[in-house]
């Protein structure tokens, strides 16, 4: 009994002296503060490591580099110690001694120490994985699928069967950072049904996360992105969530907000207005090139003039600290501006020349279309750029990018069509979208205007390739099955080809897809109706029908949360159709609305700040004339004035032809006024007025045309003080206004909402108003000088004589 007593004694000794020994390495990988110490530890106990400890040194590894800015991580430093080459040894000989945690914990450290996809050590722990698939937890699930995603493995037959189990457990998940991985994985492959169910599980997750978690919402918002599926719901709490941690966001997550809200066109000014605030105050302090560069991006377009120049100055200052990437960057941002910083462009310039070997071939193409359109004039730079271009183009398989690339050396001056382009282009037209083959037409036809020698006579290189485009236009029409995907090819599409060739059988196939119109995509297809002014009542029907469905449930209830500019713009589209809702009306011209307007113009592109006040103004007009008991104040009478002061009043034929006849007409030219401004603003092309007896009255100042210096005609405007007089008893105020092809939708005598609009407004002004429309005015029945007159009497003297 003593002997078995002093064995086992000694047996527990043993025992506790080798966990004693297997704690200690562990210990010193624990306490280990920096890479090189915990190398250190590695080396010396090569031959003692275990799965565990193996583990523990390659997590360490990846939490020293996280806490690191990114500038200062030293990943290819550590990837090249020959002790890193000893943890992916003995890793790759102990993954079946991994139990799944650590497994998954393994590989996905790898992964972030920007270990190979096609590594053996990776291609093994992700076969080991793919056995053990079915029994993972959630959370071990989901970090397995974000290391698909980092391979490139979206498509898998592994991330399909990853998305089956999260089909099947979706309603036990209640982390919404593991919820919100699996949404990003899995979105290449969810059908609708879970989609809808992802968003919804998401909806109610999101309403558990603390305010300092970023990244959730984040990811809610790409696959939102990623599903081109705008639910407006959850757009808004993803929003308020961001809003309440943008003071702790860096420059990077601000900037891919930004970007995420952009592609949804879903526009938050509050975000865009404390963005632009946090931005500001960072500017100080972002020395280092890539955060400036993400700062300049980010911030010079929506900053005020002042703040922009500065940015302009830091870049200068350093320009040749840039990389190729953040020199491109730069110069698209000044692209976006609209920039004529001359030395900033200059340098900007010698840095990405410097680095024209490291671009890729769209990179290519963004930097030649950049500094083209910046005006960059540097005849040895774009010389080389072409050169490029051309060599990329050889080499190039893919539809888009052929199209790119010869849609950007369509830019550049080109003495003679190398044969080169037409031969990629033959090879791969048959796989082109509808907007790729549209963007080809472009180009063949600057070629033939180019061409000089064929100007008149197309050879028939051209001819062929035209009749290709158009076959393949009508076959991807006729085969498409899927709405979406054609709406997708039409977002960009516009031009002369596209609408002699495609537009009736692009409105066959949207017909024929009816059906398939629904709360998501109705938008879309009304936008292209109006991009390309055709009028299809069917389709508009159905649009109007898919529109008013559940309208109650999925727009009313979130006007409120509406951008400002979006609900002027919405407001001033039902006053088109003389529709005007109180409440919407009262919102809008209250004082708190307007000084949010006032934040978020600062924050627009100039462009859309322009077109949302231009917007108000008639919105504002539209509620003065036709509403008058809203007792909406006229604001915009100085807005106006100096729109005024900067139109251009030049002349048109047509509309020198109509003055001249209306003189002979009405018995003068002193009974016509050309471009008279009227109270709110609207310019009539011309002004009579007729007494009692409709007989003309003379202006004291008639009406003229203004010979400039150069020779160039213009009108003269009458003063709006000048037709505010008052009338003799019985006498008209007469308007004559010529239509162009402008006022109506495409092909069709119909005329659009705002010329009847103005047709109205004008009335409620006193004004007959006597329209002439340029298909009657150009017909084959107006073409004698006594026709016209004979037509213009009618139009005057008969519809006024009703």
């Amino acid at each position: 009994m003593f002997r078995l007593r002093c064995v086992n004694t000694c047996l527990r000794r043993l025992h506790y002296g080798r966990t004693m020994y297997q704690d200690q390495v562990l210990e010193q990988l624990q306490v280990c503060t920096a890479e090189d110490r915990l190398f250190d530890v590695v080396g010396k106990n090569k031959a003692k490591l275990t799965v565990k400890h193996v583990g523990c040194a390659v997590q360490m590894l990846w939490q020293f580099q996280k806490r690191k800015p990114q500038l200062l991580r030293t990943v290819e430093l550590i990837k090249s110690h020959p002790q890193f080459l000893t943890l992916r040894v003995l890793a790759e000989n102990k993954i079946a001694l991994m139990d799944d945690f650590m497994l998954v914990d393994i590989l996905y450290n790898f992964l972030r120490l920007k270990v190979d996809h096609h590594e053996t050590l990776i291609q093994q722990l992700v076969s080991e994985a793919w056995l053990r698939l079915d029994r993972f937890p959630m959370s071990s699930l989901s970090k397995f699928a974000n290391c698909l995603s980092d391979q490139q493995l979206h498509l898998s037959p592994l991330m399909g069967h990853i998305t089956s189990i999260v089909d099947q457990k979706l309603s036990s998940i209640d982390d919404p950072r593991i919820l919100t991985i699996f949404m990003i994985s899995t979105s290449s492959l969810v059908s609708p049904r879970l989609r809808n169910a992802l968003i919804s599980r998401a909806d109610c997750l999101l309403d558990t996360i603390v305010s300092s978690q970023l990244n959730n919402p984040r990811r809610v918002l790409q696959f939102l992105r990623h599903q081109k599926y705008s639910h407006r719901p959850l757009l808004e709490k993803c929003n308020r969530i961001l809003l309440r941690t943008i003071n702790r966001m860096d420059v990077e997550n601000i900037s891919i907000i930004l970007g995420l809200y952009q592609s949804m066109q879903f526009s938050s000014w509050e975000f865009r207005v404390a963005a632009k605030q946090k931005l500001t105050e960072m500017i100080d302090s972002s020395t280092e090139p890539l955060y400036f560069t993400k700062l300049f991006i980010t911030l010079a377009p929506m900053a005020s003039p002042e703040i922009r120049k500065g940015l302009e100055n830091t870049a200068l200052l350093l320009a040749d600290e840039l990389d190729a990437h953040e020199a491109l960057a730069i110069a698209e941002a000044l692209e976006e501006i609209q920039s004529r910083n001359l030395s900033l462009m200059n340098k900007i310039a010698s840095v990405i020349e410097r680095n024209l070997h490291v671009y890729k071939p769209v990179e290519v193409a963004r930097i030649t279309q950049t500094l083209f359109t910046l005006h960059y004039h540097n005849p040895e730079l774009f010389t080389k750029l072409r050169s490029i271009l051309l060599n990329f183009l050889q080499s190039s398989n893919f539809p888009s990018e052929v199209t790119m690339l010869t849609r950007v050396l369509s830019m550049l001056s080109c003495p003679q069509l190398e044969e080169t382009v037409i031969s990629r282009i033959d090879a791969v037209v048959n796989q082109c979208r509808l907007n790729d083959l549209n963007s080809i037409s472009f180009i063949v036809a600057k070629w033939i205007r180019n061409d000089t020698p064929y100007r008149h006579n197309t050879p028939s290189r051209y001819v062929r390739l035209l009749q290709t485009l158009n076959r393949c236009g009508h076959e991807r029409l006729q085969t498409a099955e899927r709405l979406d995907s054609v709406l997708e090819e039409l977002k960009h599409i516009s031009g002369e080809w596209f609408e002699e060739m495609l537009l009736e059988e692009t409105m066959v196939t949207l017909q024929r897809m009816m059906d398939q119109i629904n709360w998501t995509n109705v938008p879309e297809v009304a936008v292209f109706l109006t991009k390309i002014n055709h009028l299809c009542p069917p389709l508009m029907d159905h649009i109007a029908n898919v529109a008013l469905q559940d309208i109650d449930k999925r727009f009313t209830p979130h006007i409120s949360s509406f951008d400002p500019h979006l609900l002027i713009l919405l407001a001033y589209t039902l006053a088109v159709a003389d529709y005007f809702p109180e409440e919407l009306v009262r919102e809008i011209f209250s004082i708190n609305f307007l000084g949010k307007l006032d934040s978020q113009l600062e924050t627009l592109p100039d462009t859309l700040k322009m077109r949302t006040r231009l917007r108000l103004m008639e919105l504002n007009r539209a509620v003065c004339l036709s509403c008058p008991e809203f007792q909406v104040p006229w604001f915009h009478e100085h807005f106006c004035q100096q729109l005024q002061k900067k139109r251009n009043f030049s002349n048109v034929p047509v509309q020198q032809q109509i003055h001249k006849m209306l003189g002979e007409v009405l018995d003068g030219s002193k009974s016509v006024r050309v471009e008279v401004v009227t109270p709110y603003f609207y310019t009539v092309d011309f002004e009579c007025i007729l007494d009692k007896n409709l007989q003309p009255l003379p202006y004291s100042k008639p009406g003229t045309l203004q010979i400039s210096d150069k020779g160039n005609t213009h009108w003269g405007t009458s003063l709006l003080e000048n037709i505010r007089d008052e009338l003799p008893p019985g006498a008209q105020r007469v308007a004559v206004d010529f239509l162009d092809s402008k006022s109506f939708c495409r092909h069709s005598h119909h005329m659009k909402g705002e010329t009847l609009m103005r047709k109205r407004h004008l009335e409620i002004l006193g004004y007959r108003v006597v329209q002439i429309p340029h298909f009657e005015w150009n017909s084959m029945e107006l073409s004698s000088l006594d026709a016209w007159k004979k037509y213009l009497k009618k139009k005057i003297y008969g519809e006024l004589s009703h």
